[in-house]
């Protein structure tokens, strides 16, 4: 039995509540100015190049952690439980659809993903940014709970022909999957104006500096600077 609570990949979050030692005590008692956490999800079809992006966003930017899924599918060499994935099987996976463990879930190539809820609810409260490289309809399902705190990035390949190409270059899957993944990639690229921002991936470090560049923006909105109220009310009460 799985149980998702407290898990990030390579870093844990700080207890949130006062009941640690008498230094975490006085830190809360202090005012901070730590803002939300952001959900940052990048979708595109497969070979676009979001799991690229996805690896070099976590290298550049220690406060994003990546979300955690739990799938159906069977380990790949060189994946590690808990850190690539939760690896359950099919009644498992099921058992925590039931007790809506799930922020949101979906079937993929034949296969079950989900993210799990609780992660998510403390790192958007410890200020912390999770990443997650889901397609559009696990997207659709994160809207529904979590809108204001998501971020939805698509990415578009500069051709069809390329993103073929680059499929074939990776030299992981057969011509019959390629295929199939091709065929799939119309109806996925068919949602990109349900995301709030679209880019054209024809190099991927300019790709990498534009997702940057978003993440840095939404992270200053409005919104997302809970400490702004009393800070306002305490500047405008002592004018001198």
């Amino acid at each position: 039995m799985h149980h998702f609570k407290g898990f990030f990949v390579r870093r844990t979050i700080r207890s949130l509540d006062a009941h640690g030692s008498a230094e975490a005590r006085a830190d809360m008692d202090q005012p901070t100015r730590q803002r939300r956490g952001l959900l940052i999800v990048l979708s595109s079809p497969s070979g676009a190049g979001k799991s690229t992006i996805s690896r070099m966003l976590l290298e550049a930017d220690d406060n994003i952690t990546m979300s955690v899924s739990a799938t159906t599918r069977p380990m790949r060499p060189g994946e590690v439980e808990g850190v690539d994935y939760h690896f359950v099987d099919t009644a498992e996976f099921e058992r925590l659809i039931s007790a809506d463990e799930f922020a949101e879930w979906a079937y993929v190539f034949d296969h079950m993903y989900g993210s799990p809820k609780e992660p998510i609810k403390e790192a958007l409260k410890a200020g912390k940014d999770t990443l997650f490289d889901i397609d559009w309809q696990g997207t659709q399902q994160l809207e529904y709970a979590f809108r204001t705190d998501l971020v939805l990035i698509f990415i578009l390949p500069p051709s069809m022909r390329e993103l073929e190409r680059r499929l074939h270059e990776r030299a992981t899957d057969s011509d019959e999957i390629i295929a199939g993944r091709m065929r799939r990639a119309s109806g996925e690229i068919g949602h990109w104006a349900e995301y709030d921002y679209v880019l054209i991936n024809d190099d991927m470090d300019q790709c990498l500096k534009d997702v940057r560049a978003i993440i840095a923006a939404e992270r200053l909105r409005r919104e997302r600077q809970p400490y702004l109220l009393r800070f306002v009310r305490e500047l405008v009460a002592r004018p001198n």
